[in-house]
């Protein structure tokens, strides 16, 4: 595993330089330390609960799909711009995959807070495969894709969770 503490954050007016940075960067959530990912998906739960509300599921479904096909393209660039391809401050991949987590699993503040807790700790535990391809994908569909297994992870779960009734 990576030592995180010794990682070189940029500047908040460098990511504001452009939209790839800033998107990447989760919108300045990645900057926060320590656990940059935990503050970018607890950003990514804070955004959802408006657009959840106020957009339709098909309108959420397109959102989401453009945010995963955008932060491949943005995490990519900003990677190599930074000389790190998945440095630890992006965080796009863990807010885009948990609006897919988000999506898919039932309303309420604890199923939404069990999905919270199982997608951290499958994006940080990274069982086989998530750190197969972590490790070896190094470009920005990598960075977006061990999120996505992350999420995977989550929503199976949560699936199994729902069928035994844990959510009624």
């Amino acid at each position: 595993m990576r030592d995180r503490s010794r990682v070189a954050y940029p500047a908040f007016s460098w990511i504001c330089g452009s939209a790839n940075r800033f998107i990447a960067f989760g919108l300045g959530s990645g900057l926060l330390r320590p656990a940059s990912g935990t503050w970018g998906t607890l950003l990514a739960w804070l955004l959802w609960l408006p657009a959840a509300r106020w957009l339709s599921d098909p309108a959420l479904g397109l959102l989401i799909a453009l945010s995963l096909a955008y932060g491949c393209w943005a995490c990519h660039r900003v990677g190599r711009e930074l000389g790190q391809p998945d440095h630890v401050g992006m965080v796009w991949d863990e807010m885009a995959a948990f609006w897919l987590v988000l999506w898919l699993t039932p309303n309420g503040w604890l199923a939404q807070a069990c999905a919270f807790v199982l997608f951290r700790a499958f994006d940080i535990g990274k069982p086989p495969p998530i750190r197969y391809f972590d490790a070896r994908m190094k470009n920005g569909i990598g960075v977006m894709w061990d999120d996505l297994l992350a999420a995977a992870y989550t929503l199976l779960v949560m699936a199994i969770a729902v069928r035994m009734g844990a959510f009624r």
